[in-house]
């Protein structure tokens, strides 16, 4: 099946602001839909208070050692880099804010936006020191360091390259939580995860849904921005301290890789929006489609490799418990 596109003007004639008042009208439909079936949750309801105790310091209490968490080991250093992603907030709200600005459907959406993912950081920093999850100091050095060094995106900054990088990285952050939550090993950590998971995958909908108008408008333009974003895709946690090596050992955990990224991120977006079926693009469009569709074959043989390195590493393991 194709899908054919209207180009409304030439593509030189596409300026930034000009985009963001032609989909006003999309931004202010899809505000409506995603009011309607977003449900408020209280993040309070989601924390185990009462086994909450004070820790060393001013109040003289406990100092977290290790053994006190409940959560397994990949979820501890997940749920780090998790929450490390959603404290960078001011950061992001500043880079889209810039970006999409703040008046009218536009500005509305960037304030609730954040208003909700602000909830995020707040259940996740409450649970995981109320059940001493994680090593309390090293959250708040991490913090310090992570916010310190701020966030702003690989996107060169145009418009469409903002709503193409949030319309994959709010479905990675979904995956990341969800997978997170499945390994901690701690069912409260589970449902809270799930919780936020629902938000992201509902944030992510307006966004690709917004992507689906850019390609109806400004289809080269719109092709060039998802083949950027994907080529260059970088989760937002990448400049927080230690992500490298926590970002491997999240790999081989089976919470975010190779293999997840290119099968439940970027491929669940691209066929939804028939992206690489889109016809009547121009040059420009067409070479960004043909790279993007060999890209998307590269990483699939790449995570082929990885799968069968994981197996192998698997099977290793397994021999030794056996022998």
């Amino acid at each position: 099946m194709t899908v054919t596109t209207h180009q409304h003007s030439g593509t030189g004639d596409w300026t930034d602001a000009r985009l963001l008042y032609a989909l006003e009208e999309v931004v202010e439909k899809e505000l409506d839909r995603h009011l309607a079936v977003a449900k408020d949750w209280m993040p309070h309801e989601y924390v185990p208070w009462s086994d909450g105790r004070n820790f060393d310091g001013p109040l003289d209490g406990e100092p977290w050692a290790p053994e006190q968490s409940k959560v397994s080991d990949i979820g501890r250093i997940a749920l780090v880099v998790n929450l490390l992603t959603e404290d960078n907030l001011p950061s992001y709200h500043h880079e889209i804010a810039s970006l999409f600005g703040r008046d009218g459907a536009w500005g509305t959406w960037v304030h609730r936006w954040t208003a909700e993912e602000g909830r995020h950081g707040i259940v996740m920093r409450d649970y995981l020191l109320t059940s001493r999850a994680v090593d309390p100091v090293q959250l708040e050095n991490f913090r310090m360091a992570h916010m310190s060094e701020g966030f702003e995106s690989d996107n060169r900054h145009s418009m469409l390259h903002s709503v193409a990088y949030v319309s994959f990285q709010e479905l990675a952050t979904r995956i990341s939580h969800r997978n997170t939550g499945h390994q901690s090993g701690d069912p409260l950590c589970d449902r809270m995860l799930s919780r936020i998971a629902t938000d992201e995958n509902l944030h992510m909908v307006f966004y690709r849904n917004l992507l689906r108008a850019a390609f109806e408008i400004a289809p080269d333009l719109t092709m060039e921005a998802v083949r950027d974003v994907v080529v260059n895709f970088r989760m937002p946690g990448h400049g927080m301290p230690g992500f490298e090596r926590a970002a491997a050992q999240m790999a081989l955990g089976g919470i975010y890789n190779m293999r997840i990224h290119h099968d439940d991120v970027l491929q669940p977006v691209l066929r939804f929006l028939k992206v690489l079926e889109i016809d009547g693009l121009g040059p420009d469009g067409l070479k960004a489609q043909d790279e993007l569709g060999l890209y998307m074959n590269g990483l699939d043989s790449e995570a082929r490799k990885f799968d069968e390195r994981l197996a192998a590493r698997a099977a290793r393991k397994a021999a030794r418990q056996n022998a």
